[in-house]
Formats: C-alpha cells, structure tokens, sequence
C-alpha cells in the first residue's frame, strides 16, 4: 500500500475511529481478572494513541510531500548504483555530446495534484554519468501540443525540493503548474517545461547536490543526466539560456550551487529560504569537511571565481532563514552575475509550504524576463530592484495579505530599506 497513496489514508482514518469507539464500547464490559482488565484497557490506549498519530503524520506527509514512499521513510532507499570519481566537472572526461540519445518511457504519476493542469508524467532515468538511477517528473506548458508551436523549443525550469522532501512537492504541496497554467495561457509567464528529479538519492542523509566518490554524483545527476534526457526526449530549448534551477530550503542552496558552478549549464537560479554553506542541513553530506564545504558553497565559488559568471539569481527569506544568505551574494557580484534579494517579514509564514507556494508566481514571471522569453503582460515591482522585498521598518503588515507578504509582491509602501 502506498505510503501517499488514498488507501492507505482511509485505512488511517478508519482505524483512528475504530481506536476512538472501541474503549467508549468496551471499557465498562470486561470480563476476567483486574490484571487482565487493566492489560486490555492500556492496550487500547496505545491503539487510539498510535492511531492518531498515525494518521496525523500522514496527513502532516501528504501536506508536505516529505515522503515519498515507505523506504523513503524507512531509511532503506538507495538510487545510487555507482559513484565514480568524475572529475571536477563531473562529466568524468566523457564528451556528453557523443553519448546516443536518451529514450525515455513515460507515463501519469500518481499522488495528490499530480493529475491537475494537464497531469504529470514521470520516468525512471538511469544516469550514464551520475550512476545514479532514480524518478524525473515532467510537466509540459498548454502550449506545447498546440500546432502553433509544433516546432517551438521551449524553456525549462529544473525544480529542487528540501530535505527530507519529494520531488512531488512542487506539484503536490506547491501547486506549482496549477499556479503557472492560467499565467502561461495569458501570456503573464513563459511556457516553461518543468522539470523535479529526485533529489533524495542515499537512506538518512542529504546530497547537498555534491559529487563525492565513492558515495553519489549528486551534482552530475542534476546538471548532466536529467537536463540530457530532457532535451533528448522533449523539445526543450538547449542550456545555458533556456535552464534555470529553483528550489526551496536544502534544494535552494542546491539551486544556487548548481547556476555558480555551473554557468555553461545554468541561467538562472531560485533560491527560497535557502542557505550558502552546506552546513546549514546537518545531514548534508557536503558537509563532511572543510574541502568539501568550501567545494559546494555558492558565495566562496562566487567570491574567487576569476571571470563572473553570467546568471541571475532570485533569492528569498526571512531573516536568519535565506535572506541573509542572499546579501552575502548581492555584496559579492560583479557584472554580469546580478543578484535580487527578497525580504520576507517573521508574518510571511516561516519556513514552511505556507511560505513558499504563494512566491511560485512571482519568481516564475522573474524568470520571464530574466531568461529573456515572453515579457509578462502585467507589472510586479518586485521584479526590479529591491524596492518591494526589503526590510520593514515596523512589525506593522500596513493591509498587506499573508500571500503578498509572502510572495514579496506587497506594495512598496508596507515596507522600507534597511540603511
């Protein structure tokens, strides 16, 4: 029974009220010895109690999409079936351009949302670099089948989730192709293929998107292998111009990690309430040591790399939660690297889904106009500057919604900026 799967849901529910009626029905009605009495009753206790729990955490996993599946949550998942030391820029001296075309079966995923707008697909990819073998999920933009654009080549976002998270959060918990689907029919955003490949690859720990030999080519798997299939399976415009990467928590630093590192591969990058040293999830296996930390922080590689690259980044946060981490960057950029800074006030949401989902629509026009496709028909201040995503000057929300606090599209007026 799958772990986010309707049955096993109604399972919980139905237990949860069976523990609920049997101590009501029971309770006053047994038979036999105290001890024996008293044995039954505390069992029952235990059921309701376990229950409940039960079915609170499935409810708390399928709100969020942290598992995806039982040995996700078990701890017994491995997609790593080799790690071989590729080299610095994690091709291992392959010549990509010679590897034979990657064909790919797809067919509907299943879970909460993953049937709205059109439905997504999904594929299990062996990486021939990474060595790694794990699910992708696609969404295609409404205009993709349509015969105006038959021989169109559309832009594509690569989506990151934290950790621990599955890939189906971005679809599940986010909403995000829900969000895009009237904007991308009105012309408000570029019809982006999107694109959310597993991130969590080894049983109990995070990635934190590294190469390490020997352990996982997390990195490859994100820059190389899934960006290949994509382009060989769907008509999806080439890199660096048309792929940008977003992600929220662990799958922010991701994002930002993998535009700086790899700017031939990269455009631009989201970063929302992410963090520049690996450190910053405990569990990180780029944490490991002061090489490897160093190797997969985004402002050390920003900050000594000889000629800035040219990407965009887009980073959010509440302070202590991604903000600062984004004006760490901003200080350090150089043209033509440029870097847009959002503050989000304590009241935004914290770090949670709540936070995030409503900043899907603005960070996805920010990548309109940053990778030079279709201008978005309607204005949003926060897409220039730094006006509309600095710090408040009061605690005071001054009318503006939870969503536009969250977002960072609350009107200029509601906030000030820091001196």
């Amino acid at each position: 029974m799958s772990l986010t799967g309707t049955p096993f849901l109604c399972t919980t529910i139905v237990l949860s009220v069976v523990a609920l009626i049997l101590p009501l029905a029971l309770w006053s009605r047994m038979r036999g010895p105290q001890p024996l009495r008293v044995a039954a009753r505390v069992l029952m206790l235990l059921f309701t109690q376990g229950t409940a729990v039960t079915l609170v955490f499935v409810l708390v996993n399928n709100q969020n999409n942290l598992y995806d599946n039982w040995a996700d949550l078990l701890g017994t998942g491995n997609h790593v079936q080799e790690a071989a030391n590729l080299g610095r820029d994690g091709t291992g001296g392959i010549a990509l351009k010679r590897l034979p075309k990657v064909r790919q079966a797809f067919r509907a995923a299943d879970g909460p949302g993953m049937r709205a707008a059109g439905g997504v697909r999904v594929t299990q990819l062996k990486g021939r670099v990474s060595g790694v073998n794990a699910e992708v999920y696609v969404w295609l933009p409404p205009q993709y089948g349509e015969p105006a654009y038959r021989n169109k080549k559309f832009p594509v976002v690569e989506m990151l989730p934290g950790y621990p998270g599955s890939a189906k959060a971005w679809f599940g918990s986010l909403k995000a192709h829900e969000q895009l689907l009237p904007l991308m029919r009105s012309g408000q955003v570029a019809p982006f293929i999107l694109v959310a490949p597993r991130t969590n690859l080894l049983a109990g720990v995070d990635t934190g998107c590294a190469n390490i030999p020997g352990q996982v080519n997390a990195d490859s798997w994100l820059s190389i292998d899934v960006p290949k299939m994509v382009t060989d399976n769907f008509r999806a415009q080439p890199a660096p111009q048309g792929w940008a990467v977003a992600g929220y928590s662990a799958g922010a630093h991701c994002a930002v990690k993998l535009a700086v590192a790899h700017p031939d591969r990269y455009r631009a990058a989201v970063s929302m309430s992410g963090y520049n040293d690996p450190i910053g999830e405990r569990n990180s296996l780029a944490s490991q040591n002061p090489a490897l930390r160093a190797e997969n922080n985004p402002y050390l590689l920003l900050k000594k790399t000889a000629v800035p690259p040219r990407i965009a980044l887009y980073v959010s946060g509440e302070s202590g939660d991604g903000y600062q981490a984004g004006v760490a960057l901003e200080s350090i950029a150089r043209a033509p690297t440029t870097v847009h800074v959002v503050f989000l006030p304590r009241s935004a949401g914290g770090h949670t889904m709540a936070l995030w989902r409503p900043q899907v629509p603005t960070v996805f026009r920010w990548l309109t106009l940053q990778m030079g496709q279709n201008r978005a028909r309607g204005e949003d201040g926060s897409l220039t500057g730094n006006a509309a995503g600095s710090p408040p000057r009061s605690p005071s929300s001054a009318g503006s919604t939870r969503a536009a606090l969250a977002s960072g599209t609350s009107s200029p007026a509601d906030a000030g900026r820091r001196r």
